[in-house]
């Protein structure tokens, strides 16, 4: 695992520094430039390995939306152990699924991905497909895990574009601190125009440009000091104006939320071995409305169900 030095770099700028121009052959220098440095910084991950599998890779981008990769890991190794394919995970019981997915939050993820395998062992005889096309039609795959698992899983020419790529993007080729709150036409027209033409570089510079925004070019504290595209990045040449969206940005809260809640509620019915009562689900927020909130969109969700008694329980 490659080592990359940490040089904070201060941002004083004014919002009216003028953008540097983009040199024509810039998109050029920077995939082959960052493809340079990810040989040597990779951070070494299971799903990179070569011995991964392409239901390994899927379940890692699915586990890997909105939770960091130090929470995932452990977790995915438990899960590939004990569901290496997708026949595995869809003949498991649902209870079990959610269990397994234990603290990763936002549990959903395990519901669709347990219904992402039966779907492929249904349409697809229990292999991952390598269509783009065929990977969106199945249940929780959208356009970035779709785009992602043809790149990490099968090596093939797609424009894989999430949060980390978006940003090096918008600073290096764009000349701004953030991209919109929202992606943009525009934005996935840019990214389609970086991506190389033969499957091999652009399968590289996809994991490459999201490790470089993981690790060096983050949201809140750039390591500009590291970044080996550093004398190309429009946005430092503009002497980093600040985020022009910055107001339109949401800071999700957590303490006393919804998602708090729960988060406690679906805590307590993994770790029991028999139905919950209600009455013993009440401390899971300050408010008993609240409780009883989450508790049916729990059940309308279908990761929670309730018994004849009136007991809660995870689905069999």
């Amino acid at each position: 695992m490659g080592t990359v030095p940490l040089v904070p770099t201060p941002l004083r700028s004014t919002p009216s520094a003028p953008v540097a121009p983009v040199a024509p052959d810039a998109p050029d220098a920077l995939v082959v430039r960052t493809v340079a440095w990810f040989d040597d910084a990779a951070r070494d991950l299971p799903w990179r390995r070569p011995d991964r599998t392409p239901w390994g890779v899927l379940v890692s981008e699915v586990m890997l939306q909105q939770t960091p990769v130090v929470r995932v890991e452990p977790v995915w190794r438990a899960w590939l152990e004990r569901w290496p394919t997708p026949a595995d995970l869809a003949a498991a019981p649902t209870a079990d699924v959610l269990r397994a997915w234990d603290r990763l939050g936002y549990p959903r993820r395990a519901l669709r991905l347990q219904q992402c395998a039966v779907a492929i062992v249904e349409r697809h005889d229990g292999a991952v497909p390598d269509d783009e096309e065929a990977l969106r039609a199945l249940p929780g795959i959208g356009e970035y895990t779709a785009a992602a698992v043809r790149a990490f899983a099968f090596g093939r020419r797609s424009v894989v574009v999430d949060t980390n790529v978006r940003r090096v993007l918008a600073r290096t080729l764009g000349g701004t601190a953030l991209g919109a709150p929202s992606p943009t036409t525009a934005e996935r027209e840019l990214a389609a125009g970086v991506v190389p033409d033969d499957d091999a570089t652009a399968a590289r510079w996809a994991a490459a440009s999201m490790e470089l925004g993981a690790v060096v070019c983050t949201a809140r504290a750039p390591r500009c000091g590291a970044c080996p595209v550093a004398d190309l990045c429009a946005w430092r040449a503009a002497g980093h104006p600040p985020d022009a969206h910055a107001h339109r940005r949401r800071t999700q809260a957590w303490h006393g939320t919804d998602r708090q809640v729960r988060g406690r509620v679906m805590a307590a019915l993994r770790a029991a071995v028999e139905p919950v009562p209600r009455a013993l689900l009440a401390d899971s927020g300050p408010d008993q409305g609240q409780v009883d909130r989450c508790l049916g969109g729990l059940v309308e969700d279908g990761l929670v169900e309730q018994d004849d008694a009136g007991r809660y329980h995870l689905p069999a």
